[in-house]
């Protein structure tokens, strides 16, 4: 079993078994494998329940005992992925560790996955002993066998973490923060091209605790998070490995959290990347990875694995992993301390909004408007020439244009955009050339309209515009329709839903910072509600979360988890349904991480059969001068693909176009 430092508490899911006794459990072994077939549910009892030093003393005692190896008898009883599961627990982690990359560097081709997630994020020690354990098993080096099957940059970084040499020192240079900041920025952002060697130096040779102080740094010297930096200046599996470095700099449990999500989720299950987690981390950090898993994908580990396997392999899994943390939406005691800990993190770690669409230098309203006019002047369109123009410029200036184009032409420019374009294309088009209020308005509008109401659309703007968005396509709502928005909600919603969309329309949000005190009167004016008092639980909510300040709600949230142990999201989620349900949600992942709650949205609407081109469309029209670029970087970590690919991939012709002029590069 790894060693534990000395006052830590163990994080582990295995322990070691009471009374243990190996020649009874190599008896049972032997026995559980004789004859005809084999009783595998006793093989995965017995395995799972021991720790790893007792399962190498169950195999020297099966030695002894019967002259046979145990290992190789598993291999021939068992099949398919659960032999390799068990056969993995019965490895020192060190040779479990040593045959997956050997595994990874055999054959045609590489593993790099495999490479990245061992060598990022084991220790020094672990390091060492991964080593000598290869030296062993295969009688060659590791460092020589990486260097024949891998190369460049990438090949660089990983020759280094092999070293094991990372700094461990707690004690932290204040000065050297500053100076790892300064030649990290000069090496990427303040170059042409990039100083890789500087990367690679600082990132695999300083200690954790001194890292986590300059990414701090970073953010605050230069606007971005480091992984911003990393994307935009490296490439290929040099950046996947120098990102995955930066996750398990900052959080090991998280990086193996967010690897588990990724190798279960969608079509198929990536099974080898699964055993190698939950074996290598069962006796490490399992219950730490767990309590993120459920902070941050609001599913436990324990039902995913549920969900996504079957047989004794899925047995077995679900006894490594030691428990489920979903009962009740609620969190264990520890896991309430990981997310409020996470909040206190982004609570420091604001990053600053930048969308992708920028006011164009050297703007000229008479050429444009000129060539728009030419683009539509006799047969056929000039598309291309529409969406260039169009997507590359900023509103105001889209505005200039049309006052422009009526001074020439005595046309309305929105008009002839109409009759010459069509589909989702004039959809998109038309959307750029309103001016955001009134695009908005418009939007509400049409939510209501004719036979039901869409509601998402109603939720999606009202939750997440500002006071000052809120006016003013109150405003424009007016101006356009006749009608003050406040009515049209009233006559088409009804109940605790159009209570909450009346209060979110009034823009009336308090502004400024937290309040601790009121934060935790708040957060037990909601605690104490009794379940199952539906209506008065919505009041309360309505209270909270549609009045106050964004800043105000994430202490809120923060404490309402230490009172609670329960996150707020899980508790609208549990004791809410329908509409209102939906609008609370939907407020507070506003609030908790809005670039997250669009990333999430245009996701969603791309996946699958089919593609939501409206909800595409409205966000990518309403966020483009905002924070799409937040939203770009969001979706690419949550789901380990660019929206640029996922544009490209799920729509086509000028539509496409457009909509990837707007979304501003490939991530």
């Amino acid at each position: 079993m790894a060693k534990i430092a000395q006052g830590a508490m163990y994080r582990g899911s295995v322990h070691d078994f009471p009374e243990f006794d190996a020649n009874q459990d190599a008896e049972a072994l032997y026995t559980a494998m004789k004859g005809f077939g084999s009783d595998k549910e006793s093989i995965l009892e017995l395995i799972t329940s021991r720790s790893n030093k007792q399962r190498q003393e169950i195999c020297q005692n099966y030695k002894s005992l019967y002259g046979k190896d145990l290992i190789e008898d598993l291999k021939y009883e068992l099949t398919g992925k659960f032999e390799r599961l068990i056969v993995n627990l019965m490895r020192p982690l060190a040779y479990c560790d040593a045959k997956e990359i050997k595994d990874a560097i055999s054959g045609v081709g590489t593993d790099e996955k495999c490479l990245i997630e061992i060598l990022a994020s084991r220790t020094n020690e672990q390091m060492h002993q991964l080593v000598a354990a290869y030296k062993d098993a295969y009688e060659r080096d590791l460092e020589s066998d990486i260097i024949g099957d891998t190369s460049g940059h990438f090949q660089k970084m990983l020759v280094v973490l092999l070293q094991g040499t990372r700094e461990n020192d707690d004690v932290v240079s204040e000065d050297l923060v500053q100076q790892d900041v300064q030649d990290l920025y000069e090496a990427g952002e303040l170059k042409w091209g990039t100083d890789e060697a500087q990367f690679i130096y600082i990132l695999g040779n300083r200690s954790k605790q001194h890292l986590r102080l300059v990414f701090d740094e970073y953010l605050k010297t230069t606007g971005k998070p480091i992984e911003a930096s990393i994307r935009g200046e490296l490439s290929g599996d040099f950046e996947k490995l120098m990102l995955a470095v930066v996750k398990c700099i900052r959080s090991t449990p998280e990086y193996f959290a967010e690897r588990l999500f990724k190798a279960m989720k969608g079509l198929g299950t990536r099974d080898n990347t699964l055993i190698r987690i939950m074996v290598s981390r069962s006796e490490l950090d399992m219950l730490d990875i767990r309590e993120i898993f459920r902070t941050k994908y609001e599913k436990s580990l324990y039902s995913m694995i549920k969900n996504d396997t079957s047989g004794e392999y899925k047995k077995a899994l679900l006894k490594l992993c030691g428990g489920d943390d979903d009962a009740a939406g609620q969190f264990f005691p520890e896991a309430a301390q990981v997310a409020y800990q996470m909040w206190e993190l982004s609570a420091v770690s604001r990053v600053e909004l930048k969308g992708t669409v920028c006011a164009a230098n050297d703007f000229n309203p008479d050429a444009d408007a000129k060539a728009l006019r030419k683009a539509m002047k006799g047969i056929g369109t000039d598309e291309a020439t529409i969406i260039d123009i169009v997507t590359h410029r900023s509103n105001a200036q889209r505005q200039q244009i049309r006052q422009t184009f009526k001074s020439h032409f005595g046309r309305d420019l929105m008009a002839d955009l109409k009759s010459e374009i069509s589909g989702d294309l004039a959809r998109l088009i038309l959307g750029l050339m309103m001016p955001p209020a009134h695009y908005d308005a418009k939007q509400l509008k049409k939510a209501m309209e004719g036979a039901g109401t869409d509601e998402k659309t109603l939720i999606e703007i009202l939750a997440t515009r500002t006071n000052a968005e809120i006016r003013a396509i109150n405003e424009a709502y007016k101006e356009d329709y006749h009608k003050s928005l406040e009515d049209a909600l009233s006559s088409d919603t009804s109940g605790h839903f159009r209570r909450i969309l009346i209060s979110l329309a009034t823009g009336n949000r308090e502004e400024g910072g937290e309040n601790r005190d009121q934060a935790q009167e708040d957060a037990q004016e909601i605690a104490d509600t009794p379940s199952g008092d539906k209506t008065s639980l919505e009041t309360r909510f309505m209270t909270v979360l549609c009045t106050r300040s964004y800043p105000h709600l994430r202490r809120v949230f923060q404490e309402f988890i230490k009172k609670t142990n329960y996150d707020i999201e899980h508790v609208i989620k549990k004791e809410m349904s329908g509409d209102v349900k939906d609008a609370f949600v939907a407020i507070v992942q506003s609030v908790k991480n809005k670039p997250l709650f669009f990333a999430d949205k245009l996701y969603k609407s791309m996946k699958g059969a089919g593609t939501d081109e409206k909800t595409l469309t409205r966000v990518m029209v309403s966020r483009s001068e905002i924070d799409l670029l937040n939203i770009r970087r969001e979706f690419i970590e949550k789901y380990d693909k660019s929206l640029h690919q996922a544009i490209e991939g799920d729509t086509s012709g000028d539509f496409m176009k457009a909509l990837l002029a707007l979304c501003g590069g490939e991530d």
